[in-house]
């Protein structure tokens, strides 16, 4: 498998395993830990550049912790061996690549609407201890919806003392653009006042995918909107770490959706750089 298709591979299923999975992540430049909190593939969003197949039937719909933690265990186990490139799918995998660079919290869904979602960051934390991996990250990749709930404050504190990173989505400058892309009931000034909740605390990661609808990329306008969200975020008391700006890369959940070029999503991240003063990375899909 070329390395274009391992960072294309993301598939939530590994051996027997139903909760803990290893990819290749582009943005990580290594191997991360997926550790799916939502196998019933229910999500408060429903983006339309989501891969999540959500058409077919969850194979389980709640989360076994103890069969999770022992999932875990075993997937660090194969990492850190080295015994995980023997399988075929990572056979091919650089050697500079081959190192394991955070255990991240994502999956079907939004992960944070796990109610014990502080239980299973505090026992993932042990376990990392344990195996003597104290320079991995704990990364939580988010849509930034549930922030304000306290089980979840309590969550990324425990992350904040374990090497934890933040990557909450910001996909949008105008309500009307991020109802559009992301389809759901939560509105965006909840989120964008979630982010600064957070980014009050410690420094996020700001993970922003745009894309093309039906093979129009966002105006000029929305582009403005997005650039101002970020500036306002930080002269508020915001921290942020890193800008993220990436399109599609894996098969969308509709076919009008489709990738920017390399060239389009260059010109995001100019912008974020010189206008909002943030430092950015561009991950492209093409």
């Amino acid at each position: 498998m070329s390395l274009l298709d391992q960072h294309r591979f993301h598939p939530r299923r590994f051996a027997d395993n139903r909760f803990v999975y290893p990819v290749v992540s582009r943005r990580s430049q290594g191997v991360s830990i997926g550790v799916n909190l939502n196998p019933d593939k229910v999500c408060n969003f429903d983006c339309i550049y989501c891969q999540v197949d959500r058409r077919s039937p969850a194979e389980t719909r709640f989360v076994e912790l103890d069969q999770l933690m022992r999932e875990l265990d075993d997937v660090i186990q194969l990492v850190v061996s080295g015994d995980l490139y023997q399988f075929p799918q990572f056979q091919s995998v650089p050697d500079h690549l081959r190192r394991l660079n955070d255990i991240a919290f994502s999956g079907d869904g939004e992960p944070t609407t796990y109610r014990n979602f502080d239980e299973i960051i505090s026992r993932t934390a042990e376990l990392k201890q344990r195996h003597g991996l104290s320079s991995t990250k704990l990364v939580l990749i988010t849509n930034a919806s549930m922030f304000h709930r306290e089980v979840v404050q309590r969550g990324l504190a425990i992350m904040d003392a374990n090497q934890g990173e933040i990557w909450a989505k910001l996909d949008a400058g105008t309500p009307e653009y991020f109802q559009l892309i992301e389809r759901t009931p939560i509105p965006f000034q909840q989120i964008l006042d979630n982010i600064l909740l957070a980014a009050k605390v410690r420094p996020l990661v700001i993970q922003s995918l745009f894309l093309r609808l039906n093979d129009v990329p966002p105006d000029e306008s929305e582009i403005d909107a997005y650039v101002q969200r970020l500036q306002d975020i930080t002269a508020a008391g915001g921290r942020i770490s890193l800008v993220q700006v990436y399109t599609v890369a894996r098969p969308p959940a509709e076919s009008f959706v489709s990738a920017l070029s390399n060239a389009e999503v260059d010109h995001i991240v100019s912008r974020v750089r010189n206008e909002a003063r943030l430092p950015a990375e561009p991950f492209y899909g093409r």
